[in-house]
């Protein structure tokens, strides 16, 4: 299941991979066009074996919410909308969730794509990459797919932008398992302000949800964890541990002065 806002420039692309090498019927693929004011629904519709939805606005959890509706089988994937997926990464993921050993939620292995970027942004994510946090964890992959006892551990999704962070709260360590042989290409942004927008949308997002009472149990945020975890273990990182500091507080800052009820602050830079 993909939610797609404005995603046109790469909706095509996104579900031609993903069903390359499908068996007729294979998947149950169902995009939730949200808000959209470009020709995402159509581009979407024009791909075989693909059904879409349409949410008059602008919301990933109403388009989440209105996908699930939607769907009919499972497991079923989370897919954002410019994560490159295979039909054979695809299967391996449902494959992994069979539950047979207790996991029931799972997500592909994090790969950042740096090429070319610019010094900072490939500074900050010489340490985010890092992150012990990411160990096993179901958010910052653009997938991630839940089986049928899982997607029973809630409702609805809620009305807050960190979806990944709100359902890797729903399941405890040995529920949930990071799958090595399915890469998850993360495509980073390729301008420094378009990496502080980034920062400052995931922080405010993580900070709501945490605020909002949720009745999960969401992950502390670890903030010295890219010192203690990263930085000094590897004495080398530490001029790109302080620009990682650095593009850090001024996100933080950014997302404090942010009105509520603020647009989405997407990075356009890799679309």
């Amino acid at each position: 299941m993909v939610a797609a806002h404005n995603e046109a420039t790469v909706i095509g692309r996104t579900l031609r991979h993903l069903l390359d090498g499908a068996e007729p019927g294979e998947f149950d693929v169902v995009v939730a066009a949200n808000g959209c004011t470009d020709d995402t629904a159509d581009v979407a519709r024009s791909v075989p074996g693909v059904r879409v939805v349409e949410v008059e606005r602008a919301s990933k959890p109403a388009a989440l919410n209105a996908g699930d509706a939607a769907a009919t089988s499972f497991p079923r994937i989370y897919l954002d909308a410019d994560i490159p997926l295979s039909a054979a990464g695809a299967r391996a993921l449902a494959a992994r969730v069979s539950g047979a050993d207790g996991v029931i939620a799972a997500a592909p292995r994090r790969v950042l794509d740096t090429k070319g970027r610019p010094l900072l942004v490939r500074a900050y994510f010489a340490v985010n990459g890092r992150l012990p946090a990411f160990r096993d964890a179901l958010f910052g992959r653009g997938a991630i797919v839940l089986s049928k006892d899982a997607r029973a551990r809630f409702d609805e999704f809620p009305d807050l932008f960190a979806d990944d962070l709100f359902l890797d709260a729903l399941f405890a360590d040995g529920e949930k398992r990071e799958v090595a042989e399915v890469p998850s290409v993360v495509a980073t942004p390729t301008r420094t302000e378009d990496l502080l927008r980034r920062l400052g949308r995931v922080r405010g997002a993580n900070t709501a949800l945490r605020a909002a009472g949720a009745a999960v149990a969401v992950r502390p945020a670890r903030k010295a964890s890219w010192l203690v975890d990263v930085v000094l273990p590897r004495p080398w990182l530490w001029p790109a541990g302080a620009c990682y500091a650095a593009l850090t507080l001024l996100a933080e800052r950014r997302a404090r002065r942010t009105p509520e009820g603020a647009a989405w602050a997407r990075d356009e830079s890799t679309r």
